[in-house]
Protein backbone atom coordinates (compact mmCIF):
# COMPACT_ATOMS: atom_id res chain seq x y z
CA UNK A 1 0.00 0.00 0.00
CA UNK A 2 1.32 3.01 -1.01
CA UNK A 3 1.31 5.75 1.77
CA UNK A 4 0.56 9.82 1.23
CA UNK A 5 3.23 11.88 1.74
CA UNK A 6 2.38 14.66 4.47
CA UNK A 7 3.18 17.80 4.19
CA UNK A 8 5.22 20.25 6.52
CA UNK A 9 2.39 22.73 6.25
CA UNK A 10 0.15 19.80 7.78
CA UNK A 11 2.67 19.16 10.94
CA UNK A 12 2.88 22.87 11.18
CA UNK A 13 -0.63 23.06 11.98
CA UNK A 14 -0.91 20.00 13.78
CA UNK A 15 1.74 21.08 16.35
CA UNK A 16 0.91 25.00 16.53
CA UNK A 17 -3.02 23.63 17.27
CA UNK A 18 -1.31 21.12 20.19
CA UNK A 19 0.57 24.03 21.89
CA UNK A 20 -2.65 26.31 21.60
CA UNK A 21 -4.31 23.00 23.03
CA UNK A 22 -2.35 22.81 25.98
CA UNK A 23 -1.30 26.38 26.89
CA UNK A 24 -4.99 27.71 27.23
CA UNK A 25 -5.18 29.29 30.60
CA UNK A 26 -8.60 28.85 31.21
CA UNK A 27 -9.55 25.13 30.21
CA UNK A 28 -10.02 25.11 34.23
CA UNK A 29 -12.48 27.85 34.88
CA UNK A 30 -14.41 27.05 31.56
CA UNK A 31 -14.80 23.88 32.96
CA UNK A 32 -16.57 25.18 36.09
CA UNK A 33 -18.61 27.40 33.97
CA UNK A 34 -20.15 24.95 32.17
CA UNK A 35 -21.00 23.01 35.39
CA UNK A 36 -22.57 25.90 36.67
CA UNK A 37 -24.96 26.61 33.53
CA UNK A 38 -25.85 22.78 33.70
CA UNK A 39 -26.98 23.52 37.12
CA UNK A 40 -28.52 26.45 36.11
CA UNK A 41 -30.19 24.68 33.86
CA UNK A 42 -31.71 22.07 35.87
CA UNK A 43 -32.88 24.07 37.87
CA UNK A 44 -34.74 26.41 35.53
CA UNK A 45 -35.89 22.72 34.19
CA UNK A 46 -37.21 21.47 36.84
CA UNK A 47 -41.33 21.09 37.09
CA UNK A 48 -42.91 21.71 39.52
CA UNK A 49 -40.12 24.23 40.69
CA UNK A 50 -37.94 22.58 43.28
CA UNK A 51 -37.26 24.20 46.40
CA UNK A 52 -40.15 27.08 46.13
CA UNK A 53 -42.91 25.67 47.77
CA UNK A 54 -44.69 27.89 50.22
CA UNK A 55 -44.14 27.01 53.58
CA UNK A 56 -46.66 29.41 55.36
CA UNK A 57 -49.31 28.43 52.85
CA UNK A 58 -52.33 26.93 54.38
CA UNK A 59 -54.03 25.79 51.10
CA UNK A 60 -53.00 23.52 48.39
CA UNK A 61 -50.23 25.13 45.96
CA UNK A 62 -50.02 23.26 42.86
CA UNK A 63 -48.15 23.73 39.52
CA UNK A 64 -49.39 24.94 36.00
CA UNK A 65 -47.06 25.32 33.42
CA UNK A 66 -47.81 28.65 31.74
CA UNK A 67 -46.68 29.01 27.37
CA UNK A 68 -46.34 33.08 28.41
CA UNK A 69 -42.76 33.50 29.67
CA UNK A 70 -38.74 34.31 28.98
CA UNK A 71 -35.52 34.85 30.37
CA UNK A 72 -33.67 37.34 32.27
CA UNK A 73 -33.67 40.60 29.95
CA UNK A 74 -30.84 42.96 30.27
CA UNK A 75 -32.21 46.80 30.52
CA UNK A 76 -29.05 48.77 31.62
CA UNK A 77 -24.91 48.25 30.47
CA UNK A 78 -22.94 49.68 33.25
CA UNK A 79 -19.40 50.70 32.15
CA UNK A 80 -16.67 49.91 35.11
CA UNK A 81 -12.81 50.32 34.89
CA UNK A 82 -10.60 47.54 35.83
CA UNK A 83 -8.07 48.93 38.04
CA UNK A 84 -5.57 46.70 37.08
CA UNK A 85 -2.33 46.74 34.68
CA UNK A 86 -3.39 43.96 31.90
CA UNK A 87 -5.94 42.32 30.07
CA UNK A 88 -4.49 39.05 31.64
CA UNK A 89 -4.53 40.71 35.66
CA UNK A 90 -8.29 40.93 34.89
CA UNK A 91 -9.29 37.74 33.57
CA UNK A 92 -7.57 36.24 36.71
CA UNK A 93 -9.44 38.46 38.79
CA UNK A 94 -12.38 37.17 37.09
CA UNK A 95 -11.66 33.62 37.60
CA UNK A 96 -10.92 33.27 41.02
CA UNK A 97 -13.74 31.89 43.07
CA UNK A 98 -12.33 34.16 46.39
CA UNK A 99 -12.97 37.84 44.49
CA UNK A 100 -16.52 37.23 43.76
CA UNK A 101 -16.71 39.28 41.02
CA UNK A 102 -16.93 39.13 37.29
CA UNK A 103 -18.33 40.94 34.61
CA UNK A 104 -20.16 40.06 31.29
CA UNK A 105 -17.48 41.92 28.69
CA UNK A 106 -13.71 43.25 29.32
CA UNK A 107 -12.73 45.16 26.38
CA UNK A 108 -8.70 45.43 26.02
CA UNK A 109 -6.68 48.55 25.63
CA UNK A 110 -6.30 46.97 21.57
CA UNK A 111 -9.67 46.47 21.13
CA UNK A 112 -9.98 42.73 22.11
CA UNK A 113 -13.81 42.02 23.70
CA UNK A 114 -13.52 39.00 26.00
CA UNK A 115 -17.10 38.01 26.81
CA UNK A 116 -17.36 35.84 30.22
CA UNK A 117 -20.97 35.80 31.33
CA UNK A 118 -23.70 34.78 29.02
CA UNK A 119 -25.73 38.36 28.33
CA UNK A 120 -29.11 36.35 29.73
CA UNK A 121 -27.20 35.57 33.21
CA UNK A 122 -26.42 37.66 36.16
CA UNK A 123 -22.55 38.57 36.61
CA UNK A 124 -21.06 40.01 39.74
CA UNK A 125 -20.20 43.70 38.97
CA UNK A 126 -21.84 46.43 40.65
CA UNK A 127 -22.72 45.65 44.14
CA UNK A 128 -24.64 47.62 46.25
CA UNK A 129 -26.07 50.89 44.84
CA UNK A 130 -29.23 52.58 43.75
CA UNK A 131 -30.00 54.02 40.20
CA UNK A 132 -33.40 55.60 40.07
CA UNK A 133 -35.43 52.59 41.56
CA UNK A 134 -33.21 49.51 40.96
CA UNK A 135 -31.21 48.85 43.85
CA UNK A 136 -29.90 44.90 42.30
CA UNK A 137 -28.35 46.29 39.14
CA UNK A 138 -26.41 42.46 38.35
CA UNK A 139 -30.17 41.46 38.15
CA UNK A 140 -30.75 43.85 35.69
CA UNK A 141 -27.74 44.92 33.59
CA UNK A 142 -24.80 44.04 31.38
CA UNK A 143 -21.25 44.65 32.87
CA UNK A 144 -18.29 45.62 30.93
CA UNK A 145 -15.03 45.96 32.38
CA UNK A 146 -12.89 48.18 30.39
CA UNK A 147 -9.08 47.37 30.67
CA UNK A 148 -7.67 50.76 32.56
CA UNK A 149 -5.64 51.15 35.43
CA UNK A 150 -8.19 54.08 36.81
CA UNK A 151 -5.11 56.61 37.02
CA UNK A 152 -2.84 57.03 34.28
CA UNK A 153 -4.06 55.29 31.40
CA UNK A 154 -5.27 56.75 28.47
CA UNK A 155 -8.47 55.77 26.83
CA UNK A 156 -7.54 54.25 23.55
CA UNK A 157 -8.94 54.49 20.30
CA UNK A 158 -9.17 51.17 19.62
CA UNK A 159 -10.30 50.20 23.13
CA UNK A 160 -13.36 52.92 21.92
CA UNK A 161 -14.35 51.40 18.72
CA UNK A 162 -14.69 48.12 20.09
CA UNK A 163 -16.43 49.63 23.08
CA UNK A 164 -19.38 51.57 21.00
CA UNK A 165 -19.52 48.42 17.94
CA UNK A 166 -20.70 46.35 21.28
CA UNK A 167 -22.76 48.76 22.72
CA UNK A 168 -24.63 48.83 19.08
CA UNK A 169 -25.24 45.36 19.54
CA UNK A 170 -26.38 45.31 22.70
CA UNK A 171 -28.75 48.46 22.27
CA UNK A 172 -30.38 47.21 18.86
CA UNK A 173 -30.24 43.67 20.53
CA UNK A 174 -31.82 44.38 24.34
CA UNK A 175 -33.60 47.45 23.23
CA UNK A 176 -32.16 49.13 26.04
CA UNK A 177 -33.01 52.97 26.55
CA UNK A 178 -30.54 55.52 25.96
CA UNK A 179 -30.35 57.00 29.34
CA UNK A 180 -29.52 53.27 30.75
CA UNK A 181 -26.07 53.55 30.12
CA UNK A 182 -23.98 54.31 32.71
CA UNK A 183 -21.21 54.25 35.13
CA UNK A 184 -20.02 52.44 38.07
CA UNK A 185 -20.25 55.36 39.89
CA UNK A 186 -23.57 56.59 38.82
CA UNK A 187 -25.03 53.64 40.61
CA UNK A 188 -23.03 53.65 44.01
CA UNK A 189 -21.29 57.38 45.05
CA UNK A 190 -19.12 57.59 47.09
CA UNK A 191 -18.04 53.93 46.58
CA UNK A 192 -16.83 53.53 43.48
CA UNK A 193 -15.43 56.03 41.01
CA UNK A 194 -15.45 54.20 37.67
CA UNK A 195 -14.45 55.33 35.11
CA UNK A 196 -12.99 58.06 35.62
CA UNK A 197 -12.03 60.50 32.92
CA UNK A 198 -13.84 58.39 30.36
CA UNK A 199 -14.89 59.42 26.68
CA UNK A 200 -18.89 59.85 28.12
CA UNK A 201 -19.31 62.67 25.37
CA UNK A 202 -18.50 60.72 22.57
CA UNK A 203 -20.51 57.53 23.56
CA UNK A 204 -23.51 59.62 24.10
CA UNK A 205 -23.30 61.04 20.47
CA UNK A 206 -23.92 57.50 19.34
CA UNK A 207 -27.09 56.93 21.43
CA UNK A 208 -25.38 55.04 24.80
CA UNK A 209 -26.02 57.59 27.29
CA UNK A 210 -27.03 60.98 27.73
CA UNK A 211 -25.68 64.03 27.25
CA UNK A 212 -25.95 67.79 28.14
CA UNK A 213 -26.47 70.61 25.22
CA UNK A 214 -23.07 73.05 24.10
CA UNK A 215 -25.06 75.62 24.93
CA UNK A 216 -27.22 75.43 27.96
CA UNK A 217 -30.07 77.59 29.32
CA UNK A 218 -30.27 79.59 32.55
CA UNK A 219 -31.52 78.22 35.56
CA UNK A 220 -34.59 79.36 36.94
CA UNK A 221 -34.60 80.26 40.46
CA UNK A 222 -36.75 77.70 41.62
CA UNK A 223 -34.92 74.65 40.84
CA UNK A 224 -33.33 72.50 42.84
CA UNK A 225 -30.14 70.84 41.95
CA UNK A 226 -30.38 67.97 44.40
CA UNK A 227 -34.13 67.25 43.33
CA UNK A 228 -32.63 67.15 39.04
CA UNK A 229 -29.94 64.91 40.30
CA UNK A 230 -32.30 62.48 41.41
CA UNK A 231 -34.79 62.92 38.11
CA UNK A 232 -31.49 61.57 36.22
CA UNK A 233 -30.93 58.91 38.58
CA UNK A 234 -28.39 59.58 41.19
CA UNK A 235 -29.31 58.86 44.66
CA UNK A 236 -29.03 61.89 46.81
CA UNK A 237 -29.77 60.46 50.34
CA UNK A 238 -25.46 61.61 50.62
CA UNK A 239 -25.91 64.29 48.62
CA UNK A 240 -22.15 65.39 48.32
CA UNK A 241 -21.30 62.23 47.43
CA UNK A 242 -24.00 62.28 44.14
CA UNK A 243 -22.44 65.65 43.41
CA UNK A 244 -19.37 63.85 43.32
CA UNK A 245 -20.43 60.90 40.84
CA UNK A 246 -22.35 63.46 38.79
CA UNK A 247 -19.34 65.65 37.91
CA UNK A 248 -16.85 62.26 37.72
CA UNK A 249 -19.50 61.65 34.51
CA UNK A 250 -20.39 65.08 33.36
CA UNK A 251 -17.34 67.37 34.53
CA UNK A 252 -14.60 65.59 34.81
CA UNK A 253 -12.06 68.69 35.25
CA UNK A 254 -13.51 69.59 38.71
CA UNK A 255 -14.89 66.66 40.48
CA UNK A 256 -15.58 68.75 44.28
CA UNK A 257 -18.11 67.97 46.03
CA UNK A 258 -19.64 71.27 45.76
CA UNK A 259 -21.65 72.63 42.69
CA UNK A 260 -20.78 75.35 40.47
CA UNK A 261 -23.15 78.03 38.68
CA UNK A 262 -22.80 75.83 35.17
CA UNK A 263 -22.99 72.50 37.33
CA UNK A 264 -26.34 73.38 38.34
CA UNK A 265 -26.70 74.37 34.27
CA UNK A 266 -25.98 70.74 33.64
CA UNK A 267 -27.69 69.27 35.73
CA UNK A 268 -31.10 71.29 34.59
CA UNK A 269 -30.45 70.46 30.99
CA UNK A 270 -30.17 66.71 31.98
CA UNK A 271 -33.49 67.04 34.19
CA UNK A 272 -35.15 67.84 31.11
CA UNK A 273 -34.07 65.29 29.41
CA UNK A 274 -35.18 62.71 31.87
CA UNK A 275 -38.73 63.97 32.27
Amino acid sequence: MKLQKISPAFWLLSISLLVACSTYKYKATDKVYKNNAKTFSKIIAATPPEGQQVDSLFNEQYFVGTTNMGIRKPNFVMIHHTAQDSLGQTLRTFTIPKTQTSSHYVVSRDGKVVQMVNDYLRAQHAGAGKWGNVTDMNSCSIGIEMDNNGTTDPWTEAQINSLCALLKTLKKKYSIPTANFIGHADYAPGRKNDPKNFPWKTLAQQGYGLWYNDVLDSVPENFDPMIGLKVIGYNIIRQNYAIEAFKIHYIQSDITKVLTDFDKQVIYDLYRKNL
